[in-house]
């Protein structure tokens, strides 16, 4: 199937001149710009460019960008302290959504250190983790999870801010920071192993920034509804960085709530929404459990959107397909990771696929190879995915080996398969996860998910190799099935040879009330294997 794209798109009204007034009369006192002239952070320097057009909307109000930058001017006053510059300190900082994330967030940008996000929903043992392997030496926290890290502070002797009191207090003239410097460091979900911090500096994430600027079109016009986590690169660059850098406006909710962003589309001049598959799946869910007048006034606010991106995941076909038929919209689908930022992207002018995700975005380049590193130039062949670009990041902190073993030849190995078909690419999966070798082939979940997700009684699935004596790795699926469904294996498997090769059929079923997932909505595959293992004992 095959599906081009409108462009018959008109920017609908940016919020006028009451709300300009709103912003202005905010919470946080003005600052004096004048400290920041000098930076030389590209992003701040943008931001200083439209200093009183709105910048974020959040539960408390609107906020111009003046605000943010002299709220990040104190905050990196107060970390600074007696000291010029941080010279790299990390530090880690836990902010809800909303306006007070990017003012911490710029802060120890500005003061020369490295900002370490930390997940609101990640449970103690966790952040201790990350606070121990970044060494941390400040932490900024919003007042609510207080009585949580106060304690481990101590314990851990790190100087610990709350954000009322840091945003307290004069600016200051702030250090040259040059842009090889390092900026930020992420840590990767840790499906083979403990969590490794990503580095990214100041150039690979301005890198980043301006290639989805450039090939998603981002303008001042633009206004973004946020609704995803903000200690993951979907979040912070993707989304928020993206609009600050364009001087459009970032509306925040503090969290995802299907009814509240259907709400928002209707009420609000959005232009732009981002989010991953499981979002997508609940906004079906909730129109569909409208009444017939409110799915027409649902479907009619998704036309004012000049684009709706899907990432952090695979899209299902089907859930491209509803939502194109509810909205209107066709959902444009990207690749990236935490190591690169965002890499391949379908475009925004003309054929967006289905189970596609285009090709390399500007600035990337991106290439497959077999499994001696040799790159593949035929079509149709899976291969390895290499990326090279400014937008890759810099190292794993402190783990030479890891970072090593990460590249070839200056390509970085991001450990996902694909196949390039009419220069498109079509990911495969991890290797390590989605890569199943059995009986002598090599098949890939995504692919098997794909046609499971067409049986009429599945409504969520996640299929997973199980090591086995006899061919290597047994094909394995959890799913939720819609109605309660009580779906056996020899139903399924029965309605699944008239579709698909034998040797990719499951040989095992679980039925789930739901599938593990962490919080960026992807399914746990490692945690489904586990539960397979529990199920054989």
């Amino acid at each position: 199937m095959r599906i081009l794209v409108r462009n018959d798109y008109s920017p609908p009204r940016r919020e006028g001149r009451e709300d300009i007034e709103k912003a202005r009369n905010s919470d946080f006192e003005e600052e004096d710009l004048s400290l920041l002239n000098d930076s030389t952070i590209l992003l701040i320097k943008r931001a200083l460019e439209h200093p009183d057009r709105l910048a974020i909307i959040d539960n408390r109000g609107h906020h111009i960008y003046r605000k943010l930058l002299g709220a990040a001017n104190k905050v990196a006053s107060q970390l600074l302290k007696d000291r010029h510059d941080l010279n790299e300190t990390r530090v880690a900082f836990m902010a809800p959504p909303g306006f007070e994330y990017p003012a911490v967030l710029w802060g120890p940008w500005l003061a020369g250190g490295i900002a370490v996000p930390l997940c609101i929903s990640h449970p103690l043992p966790e952040i201790e983790y990350v606070l121990a392997d970044s060494e941390a030496e400040i932490l900024v926290a919003h007042p609510e999870f207080e009585d949580r890290l106060r304690p481990l502070a101590g314990r851990m002797g790190i100087r610990l801010l709350l954000s009322p009191e840091i945003f307290q207090g004069a600016g200051k003239p702030m250090p040259e920071i040059d842009e090889n410097r390092r900026a930020m460091i992420l840590y990767t979900s840790g499906t083979t192993s403990k969590p490794k911090g990503a580095v990214t500096t100041h150039k690979n994430i301005t890198s980043q920034i301006t290639s989805l600027i450039e090939a998603w079109e981002w303008s001042a016009d633009d206004h973004v509804l946020h609704v995803l986590p903000l200690h993951h690169t979907h979040g912070i660059i993707n989304v928020l960085s993206c609009a600050l850098w364009a001087g459009a406006v970032c509306e925040i909710l503090p969290k995802f709530d299907a009814d509240r962003v259907w709400e928002r589309f209707i009420h609000s001049d959005l232009t732009l929404f981002m989010a991953v598959p499981t979002i997508y799946v609940k906004l079906i869910a909730a129109w569909e459990d409208a009444t017939t007048e409110m799915r027409e006034s649902m479907s009619k606010a998704c036309s004012k959107l000049r684009l709706m991106v899907s990432g952090s995941a695979a899209l299902p076909a089907s859930v491209f397909e509803k939502w194109q038929e509810i909205s209107g919209q066709t959902l444009l689908e990207r690749y990236g990771m935490t190591e690169i930022g965002m890499a391949l992207s379908n475009p925004l002018h003309g054929e967006r696929r289905p189970g596609f995700v285009g090709g390399p975005l500007p600035g990337v380049e991106a290439r497959l190879v077999d499994e001696s590193d040799n790159e593949i130039t035929e079509e149709d062949k899976p291969g390895g995915i290499q990326v090279k670009g400014a937008n890759v990041f810099l190292e794993y902190w402190r783990k030479p080996d890891a970072t090593r073993n990460a590249f070839r030849d200056g390509w970085f190995c991001t450990g996902d398969e694909a196949v390039v078909e009419n220069g498109y690419f079509r990911i495969l999966g991890r290797s390590s996860v989605d890569i199943i070798k059995t009986g002598g082939y090599k098949v890939s979940a995504l692919e098997i998910e794909e046609v499971l997700l067409t049986h009429p009684e599945i409504n969520e699935c996640a299929v997973v190799g199980v090591a086995d004596a006899e061919w290597g790795e047994r094909v394995c699926t959890a799913v939720t099935t819609k109605g309660n469904s009580l779906l056996s294996i020899d139903d399924l498997r029965k309605w699944a040879k008239e579709r698909m090769a034998s040797y990719k059929i499951p040989s095992r079923l679980m039925v789930l009330n739901d599938l593990p997932r962490n919080v960026m909505g992807k399914v746990t595959k490692t945690e489904i294997k586990e539960l397979f293992a529990i199920q054989a004992e």
